[in-house]
């Protein structure tokens, strides 16, 4: 009879999570797109180049426009935060890290919405530069429009902050962009503004 519970106990499999079926500590490898918080700013499992479908945790040396390839553990919270995720990864290392070289703009949305707390728009302004939260990334107009419709957004976050309200006057606003030149790695080039009402 201890024989055969040890045989069931050694034949019994480690328990897989989330849609990628990994085990909780088990090491992979993903990819870290150059478009720093923007819409398509996704995590892909390596090498099945699949979105990975949750965060990664403690990658704090990231920098917009770069790809990298990195090391990470797999984490599954039996018990996760309310509204949060069960699965997230644990950054380890880099693995490699190239600059990327085109030129293609993307899409950032400037109004998200966190729980609890409602939706917020991530725009902050330091004397005469705008700032993508986090603030260590700066948004750069490239013509006078943009540069109108930023300093419109920035009017009413103030507005929002000085009466402690917490609904934009608008549904969405997106901005295109793409990495400044001028400043790669440091800020992004806003080509135009759409706003939903």
């Amino acid at each position: 009879m201890l024989l055969l519970t040890l045989s069931f106990l050694s034949c019994k499999k480690d328990p897989r999570y989330g849609a990628l079926n990994l085990k909780n500590g088990q090491e992979v490898e993903l990819m870290v797109d150059h478009r720093y918080g923007a819409e398509k700013d996704l995590l892909i499992k390596l090498p099945e180049n699949i979105n990975a479908g949750s965060y990664l945790s403690g990658f704090d040396q990231r920098e917009p426009g770069m790809n990298y390839r990195v090391k990470a553990r797999f984490h599954h919270l039996t018990d996760p935060p309310q509204d949060g995720s069960s699965n997230y990864f644990e950054f380890i290392k880099i693995v490699n890290q190239e600059q990327y070289k085109g030129s293609e703009s993307f899409d950032i949305q400037l109004i998200v919405s966190y729980v609890p707390g409602g939706p917020t728009i991530r725009l902050n302004k330091t004397g005469s530069d705008y700032y993508f939260i986090p603030d260590k990334l700066q948004f750069t107009a490239a013509n006078n429009t943009v540069s109108g419709q930023l300093e419109e957004i920035w009017q009413h976050v103030k507005e929002i902050r000085a009466n402690h309200t917490t609904q934009p006057k608008w549904k969405a606003i997106k901005a295109t962009v793409t990495h400044d030149p001028q400043k790669f790695g440091k800020a992004y080039l806003v080509q135009q503004i759409q706003f939903t009402l």
